[in-house]
């Protein structure tokens, strides 16, 4: 209840009043402050408990909006490609599909490419030993010697073959490398050409000065810090496989990939099939054991090989090129691509990882699954009673012939790797097979040591 105030006019006072009395009233400009009976403790608890009541709902329902606005532009992301300029959607099959359906031809801008090479990477590694060499029209591969061999010149050289993080390079005896390279020809860099690309900067020689040539390491990649694992199953930490990347689109995993740099992931072409080749509709996640599909890395290029041949899976390989490069940390780490003339033995090991089904025609995995499968020669895998003709030079076959553990559906563009020297190394890319784990059916993967001239160069010259 309220108390009113009363209002008292000042009168001019008596002289032989006191000369500082206190004012019965307030003073002039000054108002009493109307008195308020207290409310009761139970009232106000109620009222806090309305408010608080009131803000939980709005959080309520500000996220069941935000859940339901996500899925629903899911789903229309799915089914539809939104023309910015025109203001309006078009099928999503008919975005990449060679005609202009929007102003400006926005639906054929953001789309799967394609690279065809016809010329030779310069400069490559070759054997176990990664032993550097460049190359020339006239005169093929060279050995580079040690001869006046500096950290720059790694750097550069590394800075060719796409991904550099802390390079280094040792020398070799030229008696203690493979035999077919002992005897030359070798080649030698010049003084002052440390930043002049490797290949240009060599002079020719028909004996290394220093007897010895340049074995070379352009990063960390292929490095683990091993976690602990299940026994006796198939589960997998990723801390163990940090290359492994689920490729989503429209937020449902679709094939596997393998990271070779910071910003390239290695995969499948076949997994950019049909209505699959607008960018803006996929996710490359990292750094996960168990499957994730939100988030991820947006993807500003998708390349396939210009020789994949869809009726035969040959070439079956394309490159994705990251919008930001990822944060190299032990869950996500870049495989090695492989030195040319790895020369594995039939039944060397090999492992590879994915979260595809479990069982043909199954469903795809909730937790990264590995399996350690032997690597079966070409005579064997293009065996009538196998896959015959069906295996071209750029294939190889891994697992074994009866049948029970293989790479499946959702594997697909998934990294099959072999260790050696210290190091993982990304062997092949889940290809193709007939069914999962069949006997004299095995899985069947493009081999990436075929298609080194290509990666390099597609990753030097893309803009």
């Amino acid at each position: 209840m309220t108390q009113q105030n009363q209002t008292f006019a000042l009168l001019p006072e008596d002289s032989s009043k006191p000369l500082n009395p206190r004012p019965a009233g307030p003073r002039p400009g000054q108002r009493r402050k109307p008195m308020k009976s207290p409310k009761p403790q139970r009232e106000k608890g109620s009222k806090r408990k309305t408010v608080l009541l009131t803000i939980l709902i709005v959080i309520v329902i500000a996220g069941i909006l935000c859940t339901a606005g996500y899925f629903i532009k899911r789903l229309i992301d799915s089914k539809y490609f939104f023309c910015k300029r025109s203001v309006r959607f078009i099928p999503i099959d008919k975005a990449c599909d060679g005609n202009n359906d929007c102003t400006g031809g926005e639906d054929e801008i953001t789309c799967v490419s394609e690279f065809k090479v016809n010329t030779t990477h310069p400069v490559r590694l070759t054997s176990v030993q990664r032993i550097l060499q460049v190359y020339s029209p006239g005169l093929g591969w060279r050995s580079v010697c040690s001869d006046d061999w500096t950290p720059q010149h790694a750097q550069t050289a590394c800075k060719q073959l796409g991904y550099t993080n802390k390079p280094y390079s040792t020398s070799v005896q030229v008696v203690n490398i493979m035999s077919s390279l002992k005897s030359g020809p070798f080649a030698a860099v010049r003084a002052g050409t440390a930043s002049t690309p490797t290949h240009q900067a060599t002079t020719d020689r028909n004996v290394c000065k220093s007897g010895s040539v340049v074995s070379l390491t352009c990063s960390d990649c292929g490095e683990v810090v091993t976690k602990g694992r299940i026994v006796g199953g198939t589960d997998a930490a990723i801390e163990n496989w940090p290359w492994q990347v689920s490729l989503q689109q429209g937020g449902q995993h679709t094939c596997g990939g393998a990271l070779v740099s910071d910003r390239w992931v290695v995969t499948a072409a076949h997994c950019f099939s049909g209505s699959k080749k607008e960018l803006s509709r996929w996710r490359v996640v990292s750094g996960q054991t168990y499957m994730k599909t939100l988030g991820g890395s947006y993807v500003d290029r998708v390349i396939l090989n210009g020789d994949y041949n869809p009726a035969r899976n040959d070439y079956d390989i394309a490159l994705i090129r990251l919008s930001s490069p990822i944060t190299v940390r032990e869950t996500s780490k870049p495989v090695c691509l492989p030195p040319n003339a790895l020369d594995l033995a039939s039944g060397a090991s090999m492992v590879v990882t994915g979260w595809g089904y479990q069982e043909e025609d199954g469903d795809v995995s909730p937790t990264l699954q590995k399996a350690h499968i032997p690597l079966i020669d070409r005579k064997t895998c293009s065996s009538p009673s196998v896959y015959g003709s069906s295996i071209t030079k750029k294939m190889l076959c891994a697992g074994y012939l009866e049948g029970g553990v293989d790479a499946c559906q959702g594997d697909s563009g998934g990294p099959l790797v072999h260790f050696s020297s210290s190091r993982w190394n990304l062997i092949g890319v889940v290809s193709w097979g007939v069914g999962c784990a069949r006997e004299n059916r095995p899985g069947v993967y493009c081999k990436v040591e075929e298609m080194l001239n290509w990666i390099n160069t597609v990753i030097e010259k893309t803009p």
